[in-house]
């Protein structure tokens, strides 16, 4: 079983009995901060079925109709994700000011509240651990997505648990609401951010910085065997990238070592950056005839001996 399908799959079984756990005791409990969690969780479950969904697809090969896979499946899972999280969140802010405003009911028995406020974040931490790790090994967006939806619940469900502390100890039930519209805060933050990842890829933008740069490296380090490259451009799919570019060769090169070549940086391209295609279009140098540097080119020299051979 692909790994990220399982990572996907234990996701959404923590999300669904956390769901039950925390919309059970809200609504005993009359809490606004606690339903709002419930809520909260009740996205991430509908986050991780998506990731599981995308995944899935996202790992099936290319075919006639998707000549470059299914990748980007996998970018606009995160961005559904991350509407969905921005719903969650004006739905609690809309029930926290309505408490407010109408004034705040009486919360029961807020230690219940923490108990499983408490324990919600030990299990998210400990699967958003584990979603981490399976999404750095396999390069998977809507993993990290999934991640990023369980710990920022860890933070929220502990920013509920102190508020439910604060009110055991004051008797200020006002705290509940008021606690209620920092999670909003938080889970607006966090979605802005996600849909910010997942959409940059929809629209074809490059690779970062850091990975264009450890391409630029690997095609230097062959810089003795070729003139120059030019056309260098990067996109990503989903956990796929691709790369493509002009090298420019001696024209007297044989077609096989540049082939070798070109095989050459692909595979190191590959090494360094899992999940890539490499797309390298080989062209001569067009410099004219009586260019010094061809008259010297030891490429030429090469062919001229073998010729004489």
């Amino acid at each position: 079983m692909d790994l990220r399908i399982k990572a996907a799959r234990v996701s959404i079984f923590s999300n669904f009995t956390l769901v039950l756990s925390k919309l059970g005791i809200g609504y005993w409990m009359h809490s606004v901060s606690v339903m709002s969690e419930a809520i909260h969780s009740g996205l991430d479950l509908a986050a991780a079925a998506i990731a599981y969904y995308s995944v899935r697809e996202a790992s099936k090969p290319a075919d006639a109709e998707h000549r470059y896979g299914h990748g980007k499946i996998e970018n606009i899972a995160g961005t559904v994700e991350a509407l969905l999280i921005f719903l969650a969140a004006l739905w609690i802010i809309y029930e926290a000011l309505k408490r407010l405003i109408g004034g705040s009911h009486a919360v029961n028995d807020p230690i219940a509240g923490v108990a499983v406020m408490g324990g919600a974040s030990v299990i998210n931490y400990l699967v958003s651990r584990y979603l981490f790790q399976v999404a750095k090994d396999t390069d998977s967006i809507a993993l990290e997505a999934d991640a990023w939806h369980l710990r920022t619940d860890v933070y929220t469900s502990a920013g509920v648990m102190l508020g439910l502390v604060a009110l055991f100890f004051t008797g200020f039930h006002w705290l509940d609401p008021m606690v209620a519209l920092v999670v909003a805060a938080m889970i607006i933050k966090a979605a802005y951010q996600l849909i910010k990842e997942a959409m940059l890829p929809l629209v074809d933008v490059s690779l970062p910085a850091e990975e264009e740069n450890i391409i630029k490296d690997i095609i230097s380090h062959h810089a003795g065997q070729y003139i120059e490259f030019h056309k260098l451009r990067t996109r990503r799919s989903g956990r796929d990238r691709q790369v493509d570019l002009h090298l420019v060769v001696p024209r007297y090169k044989p077609i096989e070592h540049v082939h070798d070549l070109c095989d050459q940086i692909g595979n190191e391209i590959k090494a360094a950056l899992p999940y890539t295609e490499v797309l390298i279009h080989a062209e001569p140098c067009t410099s004219p005839v009586d260019c010094p540097a061809c008259a010297a080119c030891p490429e030429k020299e090469n062919v001229t001996r073998e010729r004489n051979e």
